[in-house]
Parts: structure tokens; sequence; C-alpha cells
């Protein structure tokens, strides 16, 4: 039997094939599509799907500060970080700031970055390759 939906089946085998570091890579780019969607609909004036997207990047965010192993020292710092960037993410729905959505989609772009970063020199330390293959 066909699939339904080809591109929702490809999604679903990536989720579930996704090593936890792919996963937080995911719930960054995930983060930020929806900043810069909220961003377009704040411009629109389109304040249901503003609020939306917005609410969708604060549940990412949430996501990734209960992820954090708490014995670690980068936790604190980053749980701070985390916190900082939900707040701002509200402030911008309240105040219909796009200011506060780009500066809370700089960071999480800084924490994605770095964290595509450390995936690819484990990839490289693993397999002696970029892309993961010998």
């Amino acid at each position: 039997m066909a699939a339904k939906n080809p591109y929702q089946t490809y999604q679903n085998n990536s989720i579930n094939t996704a090593s936890p570091g792919e996963l937080t890579l995911m719930l960054y780019n995930g983060c930020l599509k929806f900043i810069t969607l909220a961003k377009a609909a704040m411009e629109q004036q389109k304040i249901t799907e503003k609020n939306e997207n917005i609410q969708k990047a604060q549940a990412i965010v949430k996501e990734l500060m209960v992820t954090l192993k708490p014995d670690a020292d980068i936790s604190t710092h980053m749980l701070a970080i985390y916190d900082f960037v939900h707040r701002r993410l509200m402030d911008a729905n309240v105040k219909n700031d796009p200011a506060m959505l780009d500066e809370a989609a700089e960071l999480i772009r800084e924490f994605r970055d770095t964290w595509k970063q450390v995936i690819q020199e484990n990839r490289i330390q693993q397999f002696g390759t970029e892309g993961g293959q010998a």
C-alpha cells in the first residue's frame, strides 16, 4: 500500500532514526523556523498565526530546557540562556516586537551552529569523515 503522504512518512522516519544529537539539532532548526514564521505573521498583522508560531517556539525551548543534564556545569549557563530566550519570546508576543524575536533567534542560531559543529566533529572522530560514511 502506498503512503498517503510521502513527505510526512519521510519526516517521521527521519525523527525515528535520528541520534539524540541530531534530534537536538532538529529542535534548534524547528525553533528558528517557528520564530521566522512568527515574525512574518507579525509583519502581516496575523495575530493568531503569530501567537501559534511563538507558542511552538516556546514549547521547543521548554523541551531543550528539560533535556539538559542537571549535573553538568554548562547546563546551569544554558538553562539561564534558554530561560532568557523563552521570556523574550513571551515579551515579543505580548508587545508585538520583531526585534525581540530577532534577539531570541540569534541566540538559538548560535546554539544550533555550535551544536552542528559538535556533531560534525563527532562524526569525523567516529568515521573519519563528515558524512558519516567511511
